[in-house]
């Protein structure tokens, strides 16, 4: 059995165990005592070193904890160190999210559904079918309220026969480890966690999703939060510069930019689409018409929705047929006036299969795929000889 000492000192960052067990050769250790946090209720493990070996993680075997290493280690007495960068950064999240629960629970009685901490973001699942800008914000100005109040943080070890007051209640027996924030929450829980709520340093809730029917908020704490106010300033800083206004009014700028730059689209794929009408137009009047009549022509390009425009105008002066050939991705568009006697969606779907490949449409203009440029020649010579026969 593993003693953890992180259950009594979260601030410890380095100690002395013996290795009693190794395994895979070497790179997997078990100590008779240790301080590193493996993977367990939704924060990550801890990293840092052991006799010379680099912890890259840590499990959690119920009885004890297992230590995978980047080198072999052999039994005996170690010196072991916590990389405390990361540690502290857990600590802070972890601390945050429960007073986050707890604040949602107080504001709103909206309980916590589950936690995860990600290496950059963190998120708690709320069972709570919506959420509302005010809510997220009174929510997020409570939490710092506390941050800035210090409260104690403080660990106990209860019997649960015994324990009363919980956020959520424990399906675990026997001794449980509960976490308080003074006057405010309190949870069974193993992780790591701060003194007090002031070293959380403070709680950034950046956005909401609706996951599985419920609300899920990404948030950040400490020197998280920090980071995330700087890139958000510097995001900023930078769309303002680009409109030349004030920061203030960047959003503003960015949002009449937005609907100028979508009344110039609209703009340009109207005058695209009277440009290929024309051009069209223009290949009819300049294609002869053969023995039987009809105008026939082929169009090789890009297929958009400039091709379907000037396919429906090639058509348009009727007896016209038009295969247009894209090379990448192979692809092809059939379009025939009604009064060519050719069934575009017909030929096709058929030409389409037989090349391995999908296609369809209407008897007036279809489109198809081929699986390779190969198949895409095959697919050409097959509809020019269906509509000369």
């Amino acid at each position: 059995m593993t003693e953890r000492l992180y259950y009594q000192d979260c601030y410890l960052r380095s100690f002395a165990a013996s290795v009693v067990e190794v395994g895979e050769d070497g790179v997997v250790a078990y100590l008779d005592r240790t301080a590193f946090y493996p993977s367990s209720g939704g924060q990550p493990f801890d990293v840092g070193s052991l006799g010379g070996a680099a912890v890259i993680d840590v499990v959690d075997e119920e009885d004890r904890v297992a230590h995978r290493l980047d080198r072999p280690l052999m039994p005996g007495l170690v010196e072991a160190r916590i990389d405390w960068g990361r540690r502290f950064d857990h600590m802070q999240q972890h601390t945050g999210q429960h007073l986050l629960s707890a604040v949602f629970e107080e504001l709103f009685g909206i309980k916590t559904l589950s936690f995860h901490m990600g290496s950059e973001v963190s998120t708690i699942e709320l069972g709570a079918p919506a959420l509302d800008a005010a809510q997220i914000e009174a929510a997020e100005m409570r939490a710092n309220e506390l941050i800035a109040e210090n409260r104690e943080v403080h660990i106990t070890f209860e019997e649960s026969a015994a324990v009363e007051g919980l956020r959520k209640a424990s399906e675990r027996s026997g001794t449980l480890r509960i976490v308080s924030i003074d006057g405010l929450d309190r949870s069974a829980c193993g992780g790591t966690h701060v003194r007090r709520t002031g070293e959380i340093g403070a709680a950034l809730i950046r956005k909401s999703d609706k996951v599985r029917g419920n609300i899920r908020i990404e948030f950040v704490c400490g020197l998280r939060a920090i980071a995330a106010a700087r890139s958000d300033f510097d995001a900023l800083t930078a769309v303002a510069r680009a409109y030349s206004c004030a920061l203030d009014e960047a959003p503003r700028a960015a949002a009449v930019n937005a609907e100028r730059v979508r009344d110039l689209e609209k703009a340009h794929r109207k005058m695209t689409g009277e440009l290929a009408a024309f051009e069209g137009q223009a290949l009819y009047a300049s294609t002869a018409a053969d023995a039987d009549g009809l105008r026939r022509a082929v169009r090789r390009g890009a297929i958009g929705e400039d091709t379907r425009a000037f396919a429906n105008a090639f058509t348009a002066g009727g007896k016209a047929l038009l295969l247009c050939v894209c090379d990448d991705p192979p692809s092809f568009l059939l379009a025939a006036s009604k009064d060519s006697g050719i069934n575009a969606g017909a030929i096709v779907k058929e030409v389409a299969v037989e090349v391995g490949g999908r296609g369809g449409g209407s008897p007036a203009s279809a489109q198809g795929s081929a699986p390779s440029r190969e198949a895409l020649a095959q697919v050409e010579t097959r509809i020019l000889s269906k509509w000369l026969s």
